[in-house]
């Protein structure tokens, strides 16, 4: 068998663009995506992502360029996670809750050569360009529009929008199928550090096999109705823009959304899939009896960030929704743990099955392998559901790496094939892992992480403050928000709460912006000098509903 050997026949490289074309062959004439009274069809996306396309490659977009994006979950945004990649690009999607100065970073690290921008978030554009670092040249600004709000669209000049750019673009054109499956084809941020970004690369070749594995665990059905309460943003909305095209689904967009505006989207398009962070359950549970309509069918919600408590899925599920819980990080480019749900835990009471479902799980079909080591010895750990270690993972949908960092590649990736997540976790007797910490710190707020780092550096600007660390407090909304501790300085006058949080305010973005401040005369520390944040964990959740506190 020595003579058989890969040939163009049997190696094309993976991608998840190739669903669009065999979609918009098999359900041309069905919806695939609504927004407000917008409605196009699978063939109609699929000729607009191709002409989008072609206008990109008619500007000199090729291989490697970078085309950022600043939209909600309209369906531009949908749209471009086809046409930016079919253009030889590499699609990078930036939070829209960053302010000007950490988007100013992100543009000039990543190079970008075009910012396509949704008119509501112009001017945040155009103040973070003009913070740019000068050595590079600024990317070309092209406006979206929206058609839901031509008004206002309207009044906003510009010689060049996406409207133009499909109207122009060549129906006919080949789109630029990868010539390599390993080629970059998304760049994401991790988090809005200004210090040191960290740029996520994926290869077309993950995120394919991300997103058929994704479709594999969560069983989504041919023609299900998506409703978008998650991010396209945020790690591609968890490799979702491709799937519901694989299965010729409808994405039902919505620019922005509260508990009323889900249950009426859900009574009206019969959704029967949505994703989100935890911070969606409880929009959802605690939603007033004016906003919640009854389910008339069974609504089937993944959700993943920070863990979801058990109380949490418990009412969700009493109202009708179907709980899937998922560990997925933006270097895994979507799902790649899994509480897979086994039919013996149904006989089990109520509470005892979301005490199961909010843990994180096994992993999924397509990785190759998911465990908990010590990160002294890279053994693993007892699988007792107590001794911690860290979560590693293993398989295709791995990033290629961080973007001009080796050193971070490096770390997450040491070359003993693991990639290691940063996770503090257990791992439980049945095989099934669960997160207890993470190492770094993060505070995950509404599904978006936060460095505690970071907000700890810009507390320590302010003069009066001595010593500052921030924790992770529970939040009944957002699952959780940034607490900070400080100790301030003998002889400076003692600022307000209101103060501290305004100083962070003019410095942070404010989804970043601790809720909660407490004053202490003196941190915990270690023997060595080191902040016991652990200490100050117990303490936030000793807190009660006082904002302030002095300790």
């Amino acid at each position: 068998m020595d003579n058989l050997k890969p040939n163009p026949a049997n190696s094309s490289p993976l991608t998840p663009l190739g669903f669009l074309d065999r979609t918009a062959t098999i359900y041309g004439d069905c919806p695939s995506v609504i927004y407000n009274n917008t409605v196009y069809t699978w063939s109609e996306t699929h000729q607009r992502c191709i002409k989008l396309a072609s206008s990109l490659s008619s500007m000199g977009i090729t291989r490697g360029h970078v085309v950022s994006v600043v939209a909600p979950n309209i369906p531009a945004m949908y749209e471009m996670h086809f046409a930016v990649p079919m253009a030889g690009a590499v699609l990078n999607t930036i939070n829209i809750r960053l302010d000007p100065r950490t988007i100013s970073v992100l543009l000039t690290h990543s190079e970008s050569k075009i910012v396509f921008v949704d008119f509501q978030f112009r001017s945040l554009i155009e103040k973070a360009v003009e913070l740019m670092n000068n050595s590079a040249p600024p990317p070309l600004l092209i406006l979206i529009e929206d058609e839901e709000e031509e008004e206002k669209s309207s009044q906003i000049p510009s010689r060049l929008t996406y409207r133009t750019l499909i109207d122009k673009g060549d129906p006919d054109f080949k789109w630029v199928r990868p010539d390599n499956e390993w080629s970059p084809m998304v760049l994401n941020y991790t988090s809005g550090t200004t210090s040191s970004p960290k740029g996520v690369v994926h290869c077309h070749r993950g995120l394919f096999i991300v997103t058929v594995d994704s479709l594999i665990e969560w069983s989504l059905p041919k023609k299900a109705v998506y409703l978008w309460t998650l991010p396209m943003f945020h790690a591609n909305g968890w490799s979702y823009p491709w799937g519901v095209a694989a299965v010729g689904g409808t994405n039902i967009c919505l620019r922005k959304f509260d508990a009323s505006t889900i249950y009426a989207a859900i009574e009206k398009h019969k959704v029967t899939h949505m994703c989100g962070a935890p911070v969606v359950l409880n929009m959802l549970t605690n939603a007033p009896d004016s906003a919640r309509k009854p389910l008339s069918h069974v609504v089937r919600i993944m959700t993943a960030g920070a863990p979801p408590p058990a109380p949490v899925i418990l009412r969700a599920e009493a109202l009708g929704f179907s709980i899937s819980h998922v560990l997925g990080l933006t270097e895994t480019g979507g799902n790649a743990v899994s509480c897979t749900w086994q039919e013996k835990w149904d006989r089990l009471p109520a509470n005892e099955r979301a005490k199961l479902k909010a843990r994180q799980g096994i992993r999924t079909l397509c990785m190759t392998d998911a465990d908990v080591v010590d990160t002294a010895t890279g053994a693993s750990v007892e699988r007792d559901g107590t001794t911690m270690g860290e979560i590693v993972l293993r398989g295709g949908c791995i990033t290629l790496g961080y973007l001009k960092d080796t050193r971070a590649t490096l770390k997450s990736m040491p070359g003993d094939g693991w990639f290691y997540t940063g996770d503090v976790g257990v791992m439980h007797s049945d095989g099934y892992l669960e997160i207890k910490d993470r190492s770094k710190d993060v505070i995950i707020s509404g599904g978006e992480n936060i460095s505690s780092v970071e907000v700890e550096s810009v507390l320590y600007q302010n003069s009066a403050v001595k010593e500052a660390a921030v924790v992770a407090r529970f939040d009944k909304f957002w699952g959780e928000s940034p607490c900070a501790f400080v100790s301030l300085n003998d002889g400076k006058k003692r600022p307000s709460e209101e103060e501290i949080i305004g100083f962070c305010k003019e410095k942070l973005p404010h989804y970043m912006v601790p809720k909660t401040v407490v004053f202490m005369e003196e941190l915990p520390k270690t023997s060595t000098g080191k902040i016991q944040k652990f200490v100050l964990r117990d303490l936030a959740k000793k807190l009660g509903s006082s904002r302030v506190s002095r300790m």
